[in-house]
């Protein structure tokens, strides 16, 4: 399975957090903080913010809210990792 798959899971309502998560690693790349640590911060903030999303909806069930709220949130923060990396790989000769 490629990354270009796992979009595919990704809410549509949800696929704008993959730009604002983009943009917010863009800033972190910027300050003090280590590499190593973007991807997880991120993902919470992908957590946060799918979060934020679901509970907005009518919720029937607390774990399945909890669990898209993750899922969703990794995978935007996945998706935001990728564009990044994409943008990095094009500037690079072979």
């Amino acid at each position: 399975m490629e990354i270009t798959d796992t979009i595919n899971y990704i809410t549509p309502e949800l696929f704008a957090i993959v730009p604002v998560l983009y943009f917010f690693g863009y800033c972190i790349k910027r300050s003090s903080v280590t590499d190593k640590y973007i991807p997880m911060i991120l993902a919470g903030a992908g957590v946060v913010l799918a979060l934020m999303w679901v509970l907005s909806q009518p919720i029937s069930n607390i774990f399945a809210a909890a669990f898209t709220a993750i899922v969703q949130g990794m995978l935007c923060a996945a998706g935001a990792v990728f564009t990044n990396q994409l943008i990095k790989q094009r500037g690079k000769d072979s």
